[in-house]
C-alpha cells in the first residue's frame, strides 16, 4: 500500500513537472546541445528512493575516443548553488575558456555542464513532491553525476573536472571518491572544510527565515513566502558581496539602498521557497578534509581573498593544500578588480588598482609582491599555466612552464598572487604558447 501511494505521489509530481513552463533562459551564442538521462529507482544517501531521478545537462563540442575506445577529451563543468548548466555559459567565463586556442577550446574538448539534483530542469521539489522530495547531499550529486556520464554519455574518463563554489566543493568530493577518474581538478571559490561557523550560521539563517514565514505551511504553500524569501535574499547578498565593489558601485545611501530593493525582488522572483532549502542545505555533511589525502590528481584550487564566504582571515587553506599530493593553492587579492565569492563569473567594471598581495603567518617561500590588478581572467590563464602538474604522462600546460615530478614555486614577479603548494620546488622550462591546456 506506502509503495503504490509512493509510486502515485511520484507520478502526480511528474505531471506537475511536464506541465510546469520551462525556465527562461538568456540567449548564448554558443552551440549547446541539450541532453537528459533518467536513473531509475535512485537510493539516496537517506534511503529515500525515487522511481526516477531525471537529470538535465548540456554539451559543447564532441567526445572522443582514444585507440582503445575511452572517452580522452571530456570535460566536467559543475555550477554553484541555485545555479544551472547555463550558470557557467556566462559570457564572462565561457568567452575566455571555450573559444578558438583557449583553455576549454570547444573544437578539442567536451563539455559537459550538468544541472544538479535539485536545480535547473534536473528533478527537485518544486516539481511537486516538495518537502517529501529525498533530503539530498552533495555525495547523492556525485554520484548521480558519475552514472549520468558513464551510463547516459558513456563518458568513463575526464580531462578535467572545473567547479565554481558548490561546484568546486563537489570537485574535491569527486577526486576523493573517484580518484582516478578525472586527470585534474579545478576547485574555485571554496574551501574542503565541513560547512560550520559563520559560513552554516548564514545559510542556517536563510532557511530559518523562510520556515519562520507562516506562509511557507511546512512547504505546502500555495504562494511562496515572500516575506520569508525577502530575509533569504537579504544574506545571500551579504554572503556574495565585495565590500571594494560595493563601495564604488554604491557610494550614496540612497544608490545603496535602491541597489537592494532592486536586487531583492528580483531575487524573490526568481526562487522557489522548497527549492532553496533544499539546496542550501545540500551541503550539511560536506566535509574532505579528514581525506585530503587520498585526493591523487593535480589540483589547482583558487580562493578571492575578498569572499565572504571562504575568508582568507581563516588560514586554513596554506596547511590544507599541503595534505593533498600534487595540489596548488593560489589567493587572489582583494582589490577593485574582484567580485568576492562571484569573482570568476562577476564582470568587473573598474581599471586596474594597486593592491597589496595577501598576508599569512604561513608565508610562501617566496614574498608576495604589489601591483596592479588587471581583470581577473586575464591573470587567470598565466597562473593556470604555473599549475603545470605532471602525472601519469597528463600535463595541465601543453605548452608552457612543466616540471618532472614537481611543480615551480610561487613567482616572486607576480603582482597578482599569493601561492601555495603541496609540492617541493624544481627544475622548470618555459616555453612560447598557450597559456594553458588541458593537453594533448
Amino acid at each position: 500500500m506506502l509503495q503504490r501511494a509512493c509510486c502515485l505521489l511520484f507520478a502526480v509530481a511528474l505531471t506537475a513537472a511536464a506541465q510546469a513552463p520551462k525556465p527562461q533562459y538568456p540567449p548564448t551564442h554558443w552551440p549547446i546541445e541539450n541532453g537528459s538521462f533518467d536513473i531509475h529507482d535512485f537510493r539516496f544517501g537517506t534511503g529515500e528512493t525515487l522511481p526516477a531521478l531525471h537529470l538535465h545537462y548540456l554539451t559543447l563540442g564532441t567526445l572522443h575516443r582514444d585507440a582503445a575506445g575511452h572517452a580522452d577529451n571530456a570535460v566536467l563543468l559543475l555550477h554553484g548553488t541555485g545555479g544551472n548548466a547555463r550558470s557557467l555559459l556566462n559570457p564572462v567565463f565561457s568567452d575566455v575558456l571555450f573559444g578558438p586556442g583557449q583553455p576549454l577550446d570547444i573544437t578539442r574538448y567536451f563539455i559537459i555542464l550538468p544541472d544538479d539534483i535539485g536545480q535547473g530542469e534536473s528533478s527537485k521539489p518544486s516539481d511537486g513532491l516538495r518537502m517529501k522530495f529525498p533530503h539530498y547531499t552533495y555525495d547523492d550529486m556525485i554520484r548521480s553525476q558519475y552514472e549520468m556520464l558513464v551510463d547516459g554519455l558513456h563518458v568513463d574518463h575526464l580531462r578535467l573536472i572545473l567547479g565554481t563554489s558548490m561546484g568546486c566543493m563537489q570537485s574535491f568530493v569527486w577526486g576523493e571518491t573517484y580518484p582516478q577518474f578525472s586527470d585534474a581538478l579545478a576547485p574555485f571559490a571554496c574551501l574542503p572544510i565541513e560547512i560550520a561557523g559563520r559560513n552554516r550560521m548564514w545559510r542556517y539563517m536563510a532557511m530559518q527565515s523562510i520556515r519562520d514565514d507562516p506562509a511557507w505551511d511546512d512547504g505546502n504553500y500555495a504562494h511562496e513566502p515572500i516575506e520569508g524569501l525577502r530575509g533569504a535574499a537579504d544574506l545571500l547578498i551579504i554572503a556574495g558581496s565585495a565590500p571594494q565593489q560595493m563601495q564604488k558601485d554604491f557610494p550614496t545611501r540612497q544608490q545603496a539602498e535602491d541597489y537592494v530593493k532592486h536586487k531583492v525582488d528580483a531575487m524573490v522572483a526568481d526562487i522557489d521557497a522548497d527549492d532553496f532549502l533544499y539546496y542550501v542545505n545540500a551541503s550539511r555533511d560536506y566535509n574532505p578534509e579528514p581525506k585530503l589525502s587520498t585526493i591523487t590528481a593535480p589540483v589547482l584550487w583558487i580562493n578571492s581573498a575578498d569572499d565572504f564566504i571562504n575568508p582568507p582571515e581563516l588560514e586554513m587553506a596554506q596547511n590544507l593544500v599541503t595534505r593533498m599530493p600534487h595540489a596548488r593553492f593560489v589567493l587572489v587579492p582583494a582589490s577593485m578588480e574582484t567580485y568576492g565569492h562571484g569573482t570568476h563569473t562577476l564582470q568587473p567594471s573598474g581599471r586596474t588598482t594597486s593592491s597589496n598581495c595577501c598576508r599569512s603567518r604561513r608565508r610562501s617561500s617566496q614574498p608576495c609582491s604589489k601591483g596592479n590588478n588587471d581583470r581577473f581572467h586575464s591573470q587567470l590563464r598565466p597562473q593556470l599555466s604555473r599549475s603545470a602538474l605532471p602525472r601519469h604522462g597528463f600535463h595541465l600546460s601543453r605548452n608552457t612552464i612543466t616540471s618532472s615530478g614537481s611543480s615551480d614555486r610561487a613567482d616572486s614577479h607576480s603582482p597578482f598572487f599569493c601561492e601555495y603548494s603541496s609540492l617541493p620546488s624544481g627544475p622548470r622550462t618555459a616555453s612560447a604558447g598557450m597559456p594553458f591546456s588541458i593537453g594533448t
